[in-house]
């Protein structure tokens, strides 16, 4: 068969597969994004090659982008103002603090371990800083979780995509190969500065033409991701801007002026939203083999540990350095930094790219992203358990002491 009717039939058949399975998946350990990865993998370059996706085809960057635009968009839309103003204090500290030092960790390991440069050991780090609350679902929808963690982990993970992607975009295009007068100032003012203007412009006109009556609700959940795709090419046009930078803002400044809208979107656009990240899943597997995962050897299998052990436990002890945050609430926000489809866009994105380290970046990344994958998803389930009964037991507060019996003086 020719590659597309191919794209079709195993995307049919997962689509199909993955519904079947989702009530084990769900009850067990297992992840749908683990499994996806994981049959793109037996399908792609690293197995049976049913599936056979250039590296530097236009198809795999442009999935990469849709991709992004649909993700970051939603993930601009959930940031809620009420919540920001009542309990910003937790995650703006692990998204101000706990991400660059996540990234400065992880880029000091690279560039000790391998021989990458540093640029190159930066662009590694700014992959791995996201996290993904997909593959600890049980943590962010578990009610007994408090609610406070729930909001920290499920906030720092919409908002970190969209602040790791400045980061990512600027480090890729300062190593593309075809551009040679890469400045950091452009950079903020172009790509940036006409982003941020585009996305705000975008929004504010689009959260005043539509009406709040007389409108299907599917229509407005359509409207709402027009935007973010009008929002992107109109930000592409000269004078160029940042198309993906100008759809995180439009999704924050939308979603505050009109929560209706985030509210269509999430209940009737989630649908198209995981059939673009299932097609991320597949393609970012497919890419994927053993020889490459395992071209930097014991160097990899190090950053690996050094990204889940030692740079988010970190990162997240200096974040919270000096609040109330007991030491077990630490502990478990330190943990539950999963890497996923974030890590998964930004580095097929890079993949794309004309980068000398490209390949190599991208597989280390791909590493650490299996690896968390299956740490994060055996220990999702337990870990919101323990939580949870120390949460129980800290509001039901110790058992109180026994009455002592009351004698009578003899007399």
């Amino acid at each position: 068969m020719h590659a597309f009717e191919t794209a079709v039939v195993v995307l049919g058949a997962l689509l199909v597969g993955g519904a079947l399975v989702s009530g084990i998946a769900h009850r067990s350990f297992l992840s749908l994004t683990a499994l996806f990865v994981v049959a793109g993998f037996i399908l792609g370059h690293g197995g049976f090659e049913v599936l056979d996706f250039e590296q530097e085809s236009g198809f795999v960057s442009q999935l990469a982008i849709v991709a992004l635009i649909v993700i970051l968009f939603r993930d601009g839309l959930e940031v809620e103002a009420e919540m920001l103003q009542r309990a910003w204090h937790l995650p703006v500290r692990n998204l101000a603090i706990g991400m660059p030092v996540t990234a400065g960790i992880i880029a000091v390991a690279a560039k000790v371990l391998t021989d990458l440069d540093w640029t190159e050991s930066f662009l590694l780090g700014a992959l791995l800083s996201p996290t993904d609350p997909v593959l600890s679902s049980s943590v962010v929808t578990n009610p007994r979780v408090p609610r406070l963690v729930r909001h920290s982990l499920n906030l720092e993970s919409g908002l970190n995509d969209g602040l790791a992607l400045a980061p990512v975009l600027a480090l890729a295009a300062a190593l593309r190969l075809d551009e040679k007068d890469f400045t950091w100032w452009t950079f903020v003012i172009q790509d940036i500065g006409l982003g941020v203007v585009f996305g705000v412009g975008c929004a504010l006109i689009a959260s005043v033409l539509l009406p709040r009556e007389g409108i299907p609700d599917h229509q407005r959940a359509l409207y709402g991701l027009g935007v973010a795709f009008l929002a992107y090419g109109v930000t592409t046009l000269p004078p160029h801007g940042n198309g993906v930078i100008a759809v995180f803002v439009a999704g924050i400044v939308l979603g505050i002026r009109r929560p209706d809208i985030r509210a269509y979107v999430a209940a009737r656009g989630e649908d198209i939203i995981e059939i673009v990240k299932l097609g991320v899943f597949v393609v970012f597997g497919s890419l994927l083999t053993f020889h490459g995962l395992f071209d930097d050897g014991w160097a990899a299998v190090a950053i690996v540990v050094a990204t889940l052990l030692v740079a988010r436990p970190v990162a997240i002890w200096l974040a919270l350095a000096g609040t109330r945050t007991d030491t077990a609430t630490k502990g478990f926000i330190a943990w539950f930094g999963p890497k996923g489809v974030a890590t998964m866009t930004f580095s097929l994105l890079v993949l794309s790219q004309p980068i000398a380290q490209g390949e190599r970046i991208f597989n280390i990344a791909a590493l650490v992203v299996f690896c968390s994958i299956l740490a994060h998803g055996l220990t999702d389930r337990p870990g919101s358990e323990w939580l949870a009964r120390r949460s129980d037991a800290t509001r039901e507060g110790p058992p109180a002491p026994a009455p002592s019996e009351t004698r009578t003086p003899a007399g």
